[in-house]
Order: structure tokens, then C-alpha cells, then sequence
């Protein structure tokens, strides 16, 4: 191993694998029309949807905020290069639609639920953070998702902030491109904003649903989570997931593709599209097609390498911003120019923006994890901002925090949280993220319950007010095994491979090593994969059962020798629990020794899982990660 002659690949620039789109709206060179000829251009909204006729919602007008397949959108920006008509406020300015039913924004606390749609997403299962899985989603997607909403306003993420200058009620006036301070204001939505999972697998999802079907099955999940009034679907929002292979409302037509829309229920105007009679008052849902299916038309490696998931959390944060700011369209904030971009929303405006450019996608950390998302137009700075100051308009809310806590299984805790308003006569709504498993908090801000699972948790404790202004608190919360019922060990076999062969570690053809080429940290054998400097992949894992009630640390010390030079991640290896990934390591990371890893898996106490690693080489250049002295301590 390790031996394989290296050989320069041409690198072509800096570029990944992610679809390039060298766009810039308002600066656009036009594309060439078909020869064909186009539809004719409908001249309003109300006659069937956009002028473009090669926008997926041109006479398709409850396709509201549809995400257009990269190469559609290419053609979009084209037709209107060579239509262009804006008005003298600019093409991209929103304006305030006046709201429907009394309707423009969600001013409130979002609460996103997700309707898992169809049996053909297989068996449902519980990863080590609390997500519902599927053995039909072979790419993760739906932990993903769980763990996007989760972890929106987390971490002090302003990808979302820009939302916070949006505004309706009353003092708002129609066609106003700014908010008056006595407006209704979408607050910062701290501490994430999921609120609901629906498995709902009592049939199979259409192989093609229509618009109407979408909307009836948002209505149905209205009532599976109890929200059967007009008040408690005022802030709510379901995402309607469709399941790897189906093609709802025909997203991947080759003439109008599209990754993903929303419309509401109520939208009475819109005959046969997608709304439906609501007993609950108005519903916002959206159409989430499993739009992996469509590859780089839909985002796949949009930013990231290989990035399967870019465009699937790009489409489910551009539908969402969307629906925040202009909840029963169009009466929140859209483009009302005059130009052919006349019914855009905010993240229309900056739809498939190349990473690394002027207002372009990028990679943006929550507490959950670390995801794909699109830019959103924002009229204060006059620009598609990817970051916004987070704006709270008048009264704030501030949480006082309590502090770091620590408890022990199976003993009870108690913990009031408190906070102050900067406005007489509020009251205070509490909620919580990353509570430690046993543990819930009431309204008012107690934490109470009894821990059920060893581990430390970063809890974030946000208060909201009656007018949506909120704060929070962010602590960590330690709970130690129960005393005694668990015996310190180290549950690993095989932990140096001085064996010489691999059991009970299962590993790829010859990664267990003796060679001199790479030291062993400690002995004459280590795990080492890699190296040969051509497309590969190895792989090595184990499988334990972790005591209940105890605090499990995984180690091991990694030392990385790559033949790569700068700062481009060409060969990775991923440590894997399950199917959570822990670390990504790379050829940027080598060092001339061994460096020691260690990770918290006291989530899976009184669990069975797989310790895995995966190393995967390109096509030239070695890059070898050699693994040794393992353990995984319990105590």
C-alpha cells in the first residue's frame, strides 16, 4: 500500500464538481430564445402566473416562490435580458402586498411541521439525536431536514435575520417598499423552529401528485397535530415531503422543472392548482419534491463536493424564508416592478447564485450542523444577503442565563428559567432546544422532568413575547451515569490491530498493517487506509453495545500523509457513529505525527452502534489515514 506512482490530475481551476452559474441579476448577458416559438407572454399575475414564459409557474400561478431547475433558470434570466422593462425603483425591490385575510408575514414564532408523505419511505427508525429515519432515504435526507429547522436561529446564525425586516398588520400600507415602527414585525427565530414530524404512511404517495392533493394532504396534517383553528395555524408552516422516485405536480418536466414551491389553502382564485378547502382557517404548506432525484439541475454539488444535500436544504430554507415573508401570497412582500420578475419573493431574487459570489449560496453553521443555503433579498441594503444584522425594532426580550447545569440519571431535576421585557405588560411564552432526554419546559419556564440518558447537551431557551420579540439563553447541561450501574471499561476489540488481522473490527482488503511505510502510533500494526494515489476507498468499523446509564468517550489517535498540496480537500476520511457522521478529516489536515480524536457517545447509552470509518481517495495524489490505539471508555 502506498506505493502507487502519483500523478498530477489536471485540477481546472479550483472547481469541485459544483454546477458553476455565472449569474449576476441585473447584469446578465442574454441567452439565446429558442427558435421555437415561445408561449406568449401573459400580461399579470392574475391571468395565470408570470410573463416568462419560461418561468415553471408561467400559467401555473399557485406555484408560488418556485425554485426553477438551475438550466430553467439560466433560460428565465436570458428571456429577460432581451424583455426587460423594470420599472425606475429596480426590478428586485419588494413591496408590501397589503396582506390577505388580514395575512402578510408569519409575525409570530414559526412553527414548521413536516408531513413525510407516502409509504414509499420505508421503515421508520430514530437516529442518535431524536430524528425519524427511512430505509427509503438512502441519503439522509429527512434527518437532514429535521436537523435544518432545528437549528435555525441557533448558534448565532444570521442567514435567517434577514427576514427580521419584514413587517405587516394595520400601519402598513399597501405597495410599501419599507416598515413603519408601529408595524408587525417577523421576530429573530431563535432556538430553532421544527415543532412536528408526520410519518404519514397509511398509503402511497402518488407517483404524480397533483397541486390539489399537496394541499389536501397539508390540510390532513393540520389535523393529525391538532391545529384545527384559524389562531394555531397563524404562525404554522408544513413542508409536504415526497419520497425518492415520485414526481409530484410534475417537477421534473423538461420544460418547466422546478426543486420546490408553496402556496397556501384559501387561495379560492386558483382553480384547479394547488389550494384546497381549509376547515382551519389559512394553511401554508409546501411542495418538497425529493429533488436528489434530478441531480445538478436541483443543487446536487451546488457548493460542496460531493454535496448530495446542497440543493435539498438550499430549496427547503428558499421556500421557508419565503413563506416567513409572504405567508398567503401575494399579500406579503413580492416584486410588484412591472418587470417579468413582477410576483417574486424574496428568495426568487437570488435563486442559484454561485457560492463565492456577491450575495451567492454558501455553507451556514447551526447548532445542528452545517448546511447548503440561498441568499434572500433584502430592501434595506439593496443586495441578496446571505448574512443581515438581526433588527428588533423597539422592545427586546432578555433571558437571563442559569448558568451551566449538571444532574444524574434517574435523579429529578428543576431548573425556573427567567427573563425581563423591555415592554410593560407582556407575557412571556417559554421554549426549548437540546433539553438533555427526559427533560421538557412548561410556558412559564420551568425545566423539569427526570434524566433518562447519560451525556452533556447544549441547550438553548428562548422566551417570545405577545408581539413576537424574543430572546434566549444558551448552557450546556451535563448528566452523569446513575452511580453504580455502570462498570468503567473499554468496550473495544482489537484496539492497536496488534493482532495482525482484523476481527472484530471489519476492514477492506489490507488495511490492517505492518508496514514500515507508515509508523504505527504505538507497536508494529496500525489501520491504515489509503495511499494508493487512484480512486479509492477503504473502509474499517466495529460494533458495541454501550452499558445504559453511562458516559462513553471514543478515541483514537489519526495521523494523516497526503502527497496533496494546498488548501483543496481532494481525499477525506469520515468517522461515522451509525449513520451520524462525527468528523470529516482530509489531505488538509495532515500533520507529521499522530494527533489523538476524541468524541462524546454518551447519546447511545443503552445502545447498540457501529463505529465506522471511511476513507475515499480521488484520482491521483495519495493522501493515507493511518488509525491506531482505539479505545471507547465507559465510566
Amino acid at each position: 500500500m502506498g506505493n502507487s506512482p502519483t500523478t498530477r490530475r489536471a485540477r481546472f481551476g479550483a472547481l469541485t464538481g459544483a454546477v458553476s452559474l455565472a449569474l449576476a441579476v441585473g447584469g446578465l448577458t442574454a441567452a439565446a430564445v429558442p427558435a421555437q416559438a415561445s408561449p406568449a407572454p401573459l400580461t399579470s399575475a392574475a391571468q395565470g402566473g408570470p410573463k416568462n414564459p419560461y418561468s415553471p409557474a408561467y400559467q401555473h400561478g399557485y406555484r408560488h416562490g418556485v425554485v426553477p431547475t438551475v438550466e430553467l433558470n439560466t433560460k428565465m434570466h436570458g428571456w429577460d435580458a432581451s424583455h426587460s422593462a423594470n420599472a425606475a425603483t429596480g426590478q428586485q425591490t419588494l413591496s408590501y402586498g397589503g396582506g390577505v385575510d388580514g395575512i402578510g408575514v408569519q409575525s409570530g414564532h414559526s412553527k414548521v411541521y413536516l408531513v413525510f408523505y407516502g409509504n414509499q419511505w420505508g421503515t421508520q427508525g430514530t437516529d442518535a439525536n431524536g430524528n425519524a429515519t427511512f430505509t427509503g432515504d438512502a441519503n439522509g435526507a429527512a434527518a437532514a431536514t429535521q436537523n435544518m429547522f432545528k437549528g435555525i436561529g441557533t448558534n448565532n446564525e444570521t442567514w435567517s435575520a434577514d427576514l427580521t425586516q419584514w413587517c405587516d398588520g394595520p400601519n402598513v400600507a399597501t405597495g410599501a417598499t419599507s416598515c413603519p415602527a408601529n408595524a408587525n414585525f417577523i421576530p429573530y427565530q431563535a432556538g430553532g423552529v421544527l415543532s412536528g414530524v408526520w410519518y404519514d404512511n397509511a398509503a402511497a404517495s402518488p407517483s404524480s401528485a397533483t397541486g390539489h392533493q399537496l394541499a389536501v394532504e397539508a390540510v390532513n396534517a393540520a389535523a393529525h397535530f391538532g391545529n384545527t383553528t384559524a389562531a394555531s395555524n397563524r404562525n404554522a408552516y408544513y413542508v409536504i415531503l415526497s419520497p425518492h422516485g415520485t414526481n409530484p405536480d410534475n417537477y421534473q418536466s423538461p420544460t418547466q422543472g422546478y426543486c420546490a414551491w408553496h402556496d397556501w389553502n384559501g387561495d379560492t382564485t386558483l382553480s384547479g392548482g394547488g389550494a384546497a378547502s381549509s376547515p382551519y382557517g389559512d394553511i401554508a404548506f409546501s411542495n418538497q419534491p425529493y429533488n436528489i432525484d434530478m441531480g445538478a439541475g436541483c443543487g446536487v454539488g451546488f457548493i460542496n463536493s460531493p454535496g448530495t444535500l446542497d440543493g435539498w436544504t438550499m430549496t427547503l430554507g428558499h421556500e421557508w424564508q419565503e413563506m416567513m415573508s409572504d405567508q398567503n401570497p401575494a399579500g406579503g412582500w413580492t416584486n410588484h416592478t412591472g418587470s417579468s420578475y413582477n410576483g417574486q419573493e424574496n428568495s426568487d431574487e437570488c435563486a442559484w447564485l454561485k457560492a463565492g459570489t456577491t450575495g451567492g449560496a454558501a455553507n451556514i453553521t447551526f447548532a445542528t450542523g452545517t448546511f447548503a443555503e440561498q441568499a434572500s433579498w433584502s430592501n434595506d441594503t439593496n443586495s441578496c444577503a446571505i448574512s443581515h444584522a438581526i433588527l428588533t425594532h423597539g422592545n427586546t426580550v432578555t433571558v437571563t442565563s442559569p448558568g451551566n447545569q449538571s444532574g444524574t440519571v434517574g435523579t429529578a431535576a428543576g431548573l425556573q428559567v427567567s427573563a425581563t421585557d423591555s415592554a410593560s405588560g407582556q407575557t412571556l411564552t417559554y421554549s426549548a432546544t437540546g433539553l438533555p432526554a427526559g427533560l421538557s419546559i412548561s410556558s412559564s419556564g420551568l425545566i423539569s422532568g427526570t434524566p433518562t440518558t447519560a451525556g452533556t447537551s447544549n441547550v438553548t431557551v428562548t422566551a417570545t413575547d405577545g408581539t413576537g420579540a424574543s430572546g434566549s439563553a444558551s448552557f450546556s447541561w451535563t448528566v452523569s451515569g446513575s452511580g453504580g450501574g455502570c462498570t468503567a471499561s473499554q468496550l473495544l476489540g482489537n484496539t492497536g490491530f496488534e493482532t495482525g488481522s482484523a476481527a472484530p473490527w471489519t476492514a477492506s482488503s489490507g488495511v490492517i498493517s505492518n508496514s514500515a511505510s507508515e509508523a504505527a502510533h504505538s507497536g508494529s500494526w496500525k489501520a491504515w487506509l489509503d495511499g494508493y494515489g487512484s480512486t479509492h476507498t477503504d473502509t474499517l468499523s466495529q460494533t458495541v453495545t454501550i452499558p445504559a446509564g453511562c458516559r462513553a468517550t471514543l478515541s483514537f489517535w489519526l495521523h494523516i500523509d497526503t502527497a496533496e498540496t494546498g488548501s483543496t480537500a481532494y481525499d477525506k476520511l469520515t468517522v461515522q457513529a451509525d449513520s451520524t457522521t462525527l468528523a470529516t478529516y482530509s489531505n488538509v489536515n495532515a500533520a507529521s505525527g499522530y494527533v489523538q480524536k476524541t468524541f462524546d457517545l454518551s447519546s447511545y447509552a443503552g445502545q447498540t452502534v457501529t463505529l465506522k470509518f471511511t476513507g475515499t481517495e480521488d484520482s491521483s495524489l495519495k493522501t493515507s489515514f493511518v488509525i491506531d490505539d482505539t479505545a471507547l471508555n465507559v465510566s
